[in-house]
């Protein structure tokens, strides 16, 4: 392996060094492995489980890139005063999700001054797959459909959604969402938020490109 910073823990210094080497430019695999002087098998095993973690993310022609965790610091700025706008117009309280491993994790809350809610605070990790940031987040949407999800008592009790997908180099790397008690929803949120939230949506989308 080439110089670098060690620590004596193998595993993390040779991780580290991939993510070094991609930060550069992006690298395959056999490039990744010749570079770091890890054999082939070796550097694929550990490319691939910084993808799954999404430290690095793989193109179409098999390069590795940073992965979209390297964003998340700025998603959550560049979303915070779009979901604040949302929030403001839909009267309705507005999260932004992101994926972690077989959880969601939320990134931004804002909540809305209604005394009945369905609020979630920042920080707040989930598991996967109730509701619709999750849906989301999974990719069990239609591509072709309107652009969002629609959620009703999926995640809890009394509670609906609507979320749509916000993308970075054509990956999905959060949900934007607006939740609020059912009977302020019903019958159909989609229809009636959908349009609001797959705007802010594309407007982060545009802010992060």
């Amino acid at each position: 392996m080439t110089e670098s910073f060690k620590t004596g823990v193998g595993v993390v210094d040779r991780s580290v060094a991939i993510l070094d080497c991609v930060e550069s430019r992006p690298m395959g695999t056999s490039e990744l492995a010749r570079t770091l002087g890890l054999t082939v098998s070796t550097a694929h095993r550990l490319a691939t489980a910084l993808a799954a973690h999404g430290l690095l993310r793989r193109d179409a022609d098999g390069r590795f890139h940073l992965g979209p965790r390297f964003a998340t610091s700025a998603l959550a700025e560049v979303a915070r005063p779009v979901l604040d706008e949302l929030c403001a117009t839909a009267g309705e309280c507005v999260q932004l999700w992101v994926r972690r491993a077989d959880h969601r994790l939320c990134v931004v809350s804002v909540e809305c001054g209604e005394e009945l809610r369905a609020s979630q605070p920042e920080g707040c990790l989930l598991p996967l797959p109730h509701g619709s940031s999750a849906q989301v987040l999974l990719g069990e949407y239609d591509p072709a459909g309107p652009g969002w999800v629609e959620s009703m008592q999926g995640r809890a009790p009394g509670v609906g959604s609507v979320s749509a997908p916000v993308r970075l180099h054509g990956d999905v790397v959060a949900a934007v969402c607006l939740s609020a008690p059912i009977q302020r929803l019903d019958p159909n949120p989609g229809a009636r938020y959908g349009a609001q939230v797959v705007a802010a949506a594309a407007r982060i989308e545009a802010a992060l490109a």
